[in-house]
């Protein structure tokens, strides 16, 4: 009998497909030589709402102009606290378009001012709209490091990803983070994110560096620290797409043959726990994307560092996507 992998969100339950040979839940714990145990929290990452100017095509979360998700300052403040109480390495801020909570500049000076490193994932474009065009001086003078999303550097796949005009609005962004020193001073690091256009795996992560580097500086004179390739993950507005068109078990499928047993040291989950909006704790975006929250530590407002160590993270056939090949994660490839 054909056995179903179900992928939870919280729109309810979806069917990922009916055939054997697609990667299941156990399939993925049996590959990593059974279950994830966390380690020591390096970073927090926080999601600080789902509003964004854009709406991408491959977009995890979903996240649109017409979101209404929100972090407010008093979960903002928890965020604080914990990172101080966890000795946290990095608190690493998404969304949505993060600049877009009305209490971000508050969130990010709160965090410096506590004496944490902050970074944020910025798609760029968002910092030419009305009311944020203040931003990158703020980012430069709290020393903020940025993750910036160019899909690709050249002008067609870009816009089949995020819309017209969306790479030369990004170039034009990128040019002003270069004049403030991004990209180029130590301690102002400006590094670029890769998604593949389709259902394939990101191509290996140094030659494509290469690439970005000689096109971008050639063409537009443009500098940047250093390129993430990310896979898609087989949710969110990506994982439909690939339905629609009838290619969601090919990449599933995809996905579970290019497992790659060198990359389970290094998945971001084990060292890093995710904040939604509301203060409950993810093990990664993608969890919190599909409903699946951390096992045992609830609020981040309760959050202590014994409950951290040890614990078992939740995971699923989505996992595939960031042991497949060279691995994935928001740093980047894993090996």
């Amino acid at each position: 009998m054909a056995k179903k992998s179900a992928v939870r969100n919280g729109r309810g339950t979806r069917v990922v497909g009916q055939k054997c040979d697609l990667p299941l839940h156990e399939d993925f714990l049996s590959a990593c030589g059974g279950e994830l145990a966390a380690r020591e929290i390096e970073t927090i990452q926080v999601n600080v709402g789902l509003r964004c100017n854009q709406a991408c095509l491959h977009c995890h979360v979903e996240a649109s102009p017409i979101r209404s998700e929100c972090m407010e300052p008093a979960v903002m403040q928890q965020v604080v606290d914990a990172a101080q109480r966890m000795e946290c390495r990095l608190v690493d801020i998404t969304g949505g378009a993060p600049e877009m909570n009305t209490d971000f500049r508050w969130f990010i000076t709160s965090l410096h001012e506590g004496g944490l490193a902050v970074q944020v994932r910025t798609n760029l474009t968002v910092l030419l709209e009305e009311g944020y065009q203040d931003i990158p001086e703020l980012y430069r003078r709290l020393g903020v490091k940025l993750v910036a999303s160019l899909p690709c550097y050249l002008e067609g796949n870009v816009r089949a990803q995020r819309g017209n005009g969306t790479f030369e609005k990004s170039i034009q962004v990128i040019q002003k983070l270069n004049s403030l020193g991004y990209g180029i001073e130590e301690g102002l690091p400006l590094d670029l994110v890769y998604n593949p256009r389709g259902p394939s795996l990101p191509p290996e992560q140094a030659g494509l560096e290469a690439d970005y580097r000689r096109e971008l500086n050639e063409r537009f004179g443009i500098h940047f620290t250093k390129l993430l390739t990310i896979t898609n993950m087989p949710i969110g507005r990506f994982f439909d797409g690939l339905a629609a068109r009838g290619k969601d078990e090919e990449y599933m499928n995809l996905l579970r043959e290019a497992f790659n047993p060198a990359t389970v040291e290094q998945v971001m989950c084990r060292s890093q726990i995710n904040v939604r909006w509301d203060g409950q704790i993810y093990d990664c975006d993608f969890n919190l994307a599909l409903g699946l929250p951390a096992s045992g530590l609830g609020s981040i407002r309760d959050l202590h560092p014994d409950a951290v160590v040890g614990r078992s993270i939740v995971t699923g056939d989505h996992c595939f996507g960031c042991t497949a090949g060279a691995g994935s994660s928001c740093g980047g490839s894993l090996v």
